[in-house]
């Protein structure tokens, strides 16, 4: 099915997609890739015109991630890594915005680091209001602070903003009992409970983004964003992917 191809009324109307820095480079590469940006910003584009309110929240590993730089060596302090890794994140959040806008969708990127020149300073009514009128809110720089992941700041976002469920993008389909990308007897898992991934340590979200959706019954959808299509298919309640929370998977109608 191509991207565009009618799904059906969306199960969830308002969502936070999380997008890892591997979403804006080639597979294997770092840096930006504008095929692999245009090929995200389709399919987020067409999820905002179905009318679903999105707020997206990007990394920035493909340029740089704090928490490796500062591994081995004395002259970058950690904190300063990881300050300098949410600026990475804002590279990408300006990459996104205009790839976005090119497909006609109206955006917002916000940061918790103030760097009025290119982007707002976030502020949670002000984030409302935007996704209310229809724009896609792009979020970088993580929670503003240091020694906390992108991943965790996706959840403590999410639970700002309101959404129904957190769409966690990666390469594979689904969380799984080992890296199927050298495992081939890997199982995949359709769905789990919070405590399933604490427990044996699943490879979902870190621990920390993981406990904050259990304590706030925050629902999370892994899936593969590779495959045109499939963040559609997940918001119109496909059963694509992993999902983690504490009831079952909303699906269509037609699948109930």
């Amino acid at each position: 099915m191509e991207t565009g191809a009618p799904l059906g009324p969306p199960v969830f109307r308002r969502v936070l997609l999380k997008l890892s820095g591997e979403s804006f480079c080639r597979p294997g590469e770092g840096g930006l890739s504008v095929e692999e940006i245009a090929a995200v910003a389709r399919q987020t584009a067409a999820v905002a015109r179905s009318g679903v309110r999105l707020a997206v929240v990007v990394g920035g590993g493909n340029i740089l991630r704090g928490s490796t730089l500062s591994k081995g060596q004395t002259l970058i302090k950690e904190s300063t890594a990881h300050y300098m890794g949410m600026m990475a994140t804002v590279i990408n959040g300006l990459a996104l915005q205009d790839a976005l806008e090119s497909e006609g969708v109206e955006t917002r990127l916000m940061t918790k680091i103030h760097v009025n020149d290119v982007a707002e300073p976030f502020i949670r009514r002000r984030a409302l209001k935007h996704l209310d009128n229809g724009r896609v809110v792009i979020l970088a720089t993580g929670t503003g602070s240091p020694f906390v992941t992108t991943d965790t700041a996706a959840a403590v976002l999410g639970m700002e903003l309101g959404v129904e469920v957190l769409l966690k993008a990666t390469r594979v389909d689904g969380v799984y009992s080992a890296d199927p990308e050298k495992n081939p007897h890997a199982v995949r898992y359709e769905s789990l409970t919070y405590e399933q991934v604490l427990r044996d340590g699943l490879k979902v979200m870190d621990m920390t983004a993981i406990g904050m959706c259990l304590d706030n019954r925050l629902p999370i959808l892994v899936f593969n964003f590779k495959r045109p299509g499939n963040i559609e298919r997940a918001i119109a309640g496909e059963p694509i992917g992993t999902w983690v929370g504490a009831t079952e998977r909303p699906l269509r109608r037609w699948q109930a």
